[in-house]
């Protein structure tokens, strides 16, 4: 037993000293910010910078005021920042400078510190273009985005985009319902009754591990098993209510995790200036869901 109990701390030693060896003083930290985080992000980018051997760490938080927080990555020097729900939209005041990716959608996922500068991003928004591209997604589909936040905003920017011109809004809240359908020539509806199914985009928390709607569909199931594609934004947990529903009737399915994935990849290479390989990705997304 006690050389059991000395090996153990042999290990735990020679473990220490390796991580002591690995975090410094100039080591770059990044973060994320989110109202339920996960520890994807945190595995995908420390994954990343193991293998590429570059001096940063990456953690997850939950602020409890996003006001303060923000401050913090400008006065901490925190190199970058992943902003997730509730805050995509809050930031939107905090920053300096927003790229165009945020501009456009009035929507923020992502906050790189250039010496005390804050530039803001939104790095889903082409992850759901690119996604609708490789599914091969037929663009005229008549288009379902369920939501009318941060999220729904990049996903439908991205649908446009892409071709999709016939398309509805479905939205608890009429006026951010209302105001983003008439930005992209959609229409808003409160409920499914006089809506086409076609393509099906959850882009809000419901079916999110942890919530209080986690197992429940973001539409009614007669109208989710009419879709002919199904694209979940939520990707904890990767295989949702909805995505579950989809798979089992044998419709099409686009999930969370394949856009956190991507959108993360174009994080990171904003925050350290390396753009991972697509087999690198690949690794470090199965790495952060394992």
């Amino acid at each position: 037993m006690l050389t059991e109990v000395n090996r153990h701390f042999r290990e735990r030693r020679v473990y220490g000293e390796e991580m002591l060896e690995r975090i410094s003083k100039d080591t770059r930290l990044c973060i994320s910010m989110s109202g339920r985080p996960s520890n994807i992000g945190t595995r995908f980018h420390n994954y990343l910078y193991e293998e590429l051997g570059l001096d940063f760490v990456y953690k997850a938080f939950a602020p409890a005021n996003i006001e303060d927080a923000v401050r913090g990555i400008r006065g901490l020097g925190i190199r970058g920042a992943g902003v997730s729900m509730p805050f995509k939209e809050a930031v939107l005041p905090l920053v300096d400078v927003l790229h165009d990716s945020a501009r456009a959608i009035e929507s923020v996922n992502t906050i790189v510190n250039d010496d005390g500068v804050l530039h803001a991003y939104n790095t889903d928004y082409q992850a759901v273009s690119d996604l609708l591209v490789a599914h091969e997604v037929d663009t005229a589909l008549p288009v379902t985005v369920v939501g009318s936040g941060g999220m729904a905003k990049a996903a439908t920017a991205a649908l446009r985009h892409n071709g999709f011109t016939r398309g509805t809004i479905l939205a608890r809240n009429e006026d951010t319902g209302r105001s983003l359908a008439r930005k992209y020539g959609y229409r808003w509806c409160p409920d499914t009754r006089e809506i086409t199914p076609g393509l099906v985009v959850n882009a809000t928390p419901i079916g999110m591990a942890g919530g209080p709607e986690a197992a429940d569909l973001p539409v009614p199931h007669d109208f989710a098993a009419a879709a002919a594609t199904v694209f979940d934004v939520v990707a904890v947990p990767p295989d949702t209510p909805l995505v579950r529903f989809a798979r089992e009737r044998g419709i099409p399915v686009i999930t969370g995790d394949e856009v956190i994935a991507l959108q993360a990849a174009l994080q990171f290479e904003l925050y350290t200036g390396v753009a991972p390989t697509r087999e690198q990705v690949r690794r470090a997304s199965e790495y952060s869901r394992s």
